[in-house]
């Protein structure tokens, strides 16, 4: 194959720079921008055909070129997180942004963020504040612990609390409790990044209190407990509860620490599920300190909070890491807004999202399902199969992994294309509708589909099915 000629193909970049397409980008972006962008996708070019040897693939490529330009400098010029409709029926979706928080947050978060606020500035001094007197009030009111902070994320509540109370002492941990979460992160590398010597005891399935005894000496500065929110053990297995494990370290003169991950306040069991210990409950029961994630059975943003006693809590306060690890104001202002809810149950269920749609009822979905279904068969019956079926939700996000949830979804399979297809195409939509291809059918849970995403479903399957 003569590849010159393919090479002389390709525009000229002051000739292109002069298109009536290019200059149009020019108005809205930087020229030395798209200058940069004309010159890659050139050169990306005379690569393709370097390496290329179909011709019709070449030649395809040489007369999209302006195209390309376009989609390149969309590329970083485009804004690329977007609100997306949640039909996976997974509540809590890692990937998806976990927790939706409400209405009402989103806009005191608006009111406060778009103007100055007293994030660390005492209003009644005049002096310095802290960030954490926002909402440590309202927490340790709920909790019932005696102080409270937050950090990031949780694995970060984890790593700085080891490292300020621990730090070159063992801390007891069980066999069994020994987890891994999303991303790779594994109780002992972060116990080990924090500094302190990991000592476990028991065995996978069963550990007994006096494992944890027997194991206790001089330089035992800790026992942990990691409650495994992400995985079950059931059959021959015994652990130990918080009440036992706290009389024994107050009674060998150690902390008590809990990380009990997903950060519930309310009795699930009240509502159908499975019982999920609540950080109440752990504090009650004698835990010195407890860390929970903000934005799993808590429903608010993404933090890792830590409460417990205040000689304890200020000590962590103190610590180098907390100012490395500190939450921003959007953070401060979320947390503030979901633990209010918390004032009163009823409410908390009603007005925090993922309590909501964990006890959003059946009727409910199906009187929304039912109309989204007849209206999709008026609009788009003919060019694909429509179904409304029983389906299960999941909590996800880490959270009561056993537990499915009733729920009805809308299945679809197109006559003229492929589901895979259908379902990319979803995906890329202005608003991405993402569900989950099951027997060959497009199937969209219907449980979390928030109210009024109806309508985006709709529009996304008319244009679709054009």
């Amino acid at each position: 194959m003569e590849k010159n000629k393919y090479y002389r193909l390709i525009p000229k970049i002051d000739i292109l720079m002069e298109s009536d397409e290019i200059k149009k980008l020019c108005t809205r972006i930087k020229r030395e921008y798209i200058l940069e962008s004309v010159r890659k996708v050139t050169e990306d070019l005379r690569e393709f055909i370097n390496d290329s040897e179909d011709e019709t693939e070449i030649e395809k490529r040489i007369s999209s070129v302006t195209e390309d330009i376009i989609e390149e400098v969309d590329g970083y010029s485009s804004f690329h997180m977007k609100r997306v409709v949640n039909g996976t029926g997974t509540i809590l979706h890692t990937n998806l942004g976990r927790a939706v928080i409400s209405q009402d947050t989103a806009d005191r978060i608006k009111k406060l963020v778009t103007g100055y606020s007293n994030l660390e500035y005492d209003l009644d001094e005049g002096s310095r504040g802290s960030r954490y007197s926002h909402f440590e009030k309202i927490i340790t009111k709920i909790t019932g612990a005696e102080a409270a902070m937050a950090v990031n994320n949780n694995a970060a509540a984890v790593l700085l609390i080891l490292s300020a109370l621990c730090r070159d002492r063992e801390v007891v941990v069980s066999r069994g409790e020994l987890v891994e979460i999303g991303g790779s992160f594994r109780v002992p590398e972060v116990m080990a990044q924090s500094g302190c010597v990991l000592v476990d005891v028991g065995t996978t399935n069963k550990t007994h209190l006096y494992d944890y005894e027997n194991t206790i000496n001089e330089n035992t500065a800790a026992l942990l407990k990691v409650h495994t929110s992400n995985y079950k053990i059931v059959g021959f297995t015994e652990s130990v509860a918080v009440d036992e494990l706290a009389e024994l370290a107050h009674r060998r003169g150690i902390p008590l620490i809990e990380d009990i991950g997903s950060g519930v306040l309310v009795d699930l069991s009240r509502y159908g599920l499975e019982y999920e210990p609540t950080v109440q409950a752990s504090v009650k029961a004698g835990a010195d300190i407890v860390c929970f994630s903000g934005d799993k059975l808590l429903g608010g943003p993404q933090a890792g909070i830590i409460v417990g006693k205040k000689v304890l809590i200020d000590k962590i306060k103190k610590h180098p890491l907390t100012r490395a690890l500190r939450i921003d104001k959007f953070t401060a202002i979320a947390l503030e807004c979901v633990f209010h809810e918390y004032i009163d149950e009823e409410r908390a269920v009603k007005n925090v999202p993922a309590l909501n749609l964990i006890n959003r009822s059946i009727d409910d979905i199906k009187n929304h399902a039912e109309v989204l279904y007849e209206r999709l068969n008026s609009e788009i019956g003919g060019q694909c199969e429509i179904r409304l079926e029983n389906c299960d939700s999941q909590i996800g996000g880490g959270s009561l992994p056993l537990e499915r949830i009733s729920s009805l979804a809308l299945l679809i399979k197109p006559f003229n294309m492929t589901t895979a297809a259908l379902e990319k195409q979803m995906r890329h939509m202005e608003t991405p509708v993402v569900g989950r291809v099951v027997n060959d059918f497009f199937l969209i849970d219907l449980r979390t589909v928030l109210e009024g995403e109806e309508e985006l479903i709709l529009e996304a399957l008319k244009n679709v099915f054009k």
